[in-house]
């Protein structure tokens, strides 16, 4: 036995324990109109797919990310988290957290604190460096908190941020809810 085993099976017991919580649907789900979607048909465990719609996201009159070459994970009840690949990020407004968090699909994330001249935003990034398997597309990809940051837009129009501290997924008027991280929803 290594010195990673206990460590790794620690893991494991993790994300056995949150993909097998018992779940719930809320007793009202908005009927999604012409060309939108429900977060209640996105597939659980989430998939990635890819989005040729421009990813932008500013900070202090900066210019972090810009791509048309994103990746979006979609799960049920969240909406979509957006990762942009790190070419198309400006890496040097970024410095490294101490933050991480687990997430049962994805493996453990990374955080990233943005400076900008004398403003600074905590744990406004995040990415997975060695993702589970089924997410390595999204390795070294950034996603960025929309309330942690001046503006993320999609395609043009500007996201709203989801609700709660720990999700990151961007609310568009192209999706309908309910959403996960509105106070209630913990088992969601």
């Amino acid at each position: 036995m290594t010195i990673d085993d206990p460590i790794r099976s620690r893991a494991s017991a993790e994300q056995r324990k949150w993909r097998e919580l018992p779940r719930t649907r809320p007793t009202h789900i908005e009927t999604p109109g012409p060309g939108q979607e429900s977060v209640w048909s996105y597939p659980r465990p989430p998939r990635v797919e890819p989005v040729s719609r421009m990813i932008r996201v500013e900070f202090a009159g900066a210019l972090l990310a810009e791509s048309a070459a994103g990746l979006r994970v979609i799960e049920t009840s969240s909406p979509p988290v957006y990762y942009v690949p790190p070419g198309d990020v400006a890496l040097d407004l970024l410095q490294g957290s101490e933050a991480t968090t687990f997430c049962e699909w994805k493996g453990t994330a990374r955080y990233w604190n943005l400076r900008v001249a004398d403003r600074c935003a905590t744990d406004a990034a995040w990415s997975y460096a060695d993702p589970e398997p089924g997410f390595e597309s999204i390795r070294d990809h950034l996603a960025f908190h929309a309330g942690r940051v001046d503006s993320c837009t999609l395609g043009g129009e500007r996201v709203i941020p989801q609700s709660g501290q720990y999700y990151g997924g961007w609310i568009t008027s192209e999706i309908v809810g309910p959403f996960k991280g509105e106070p209630g929803s913990e088992r969601w």
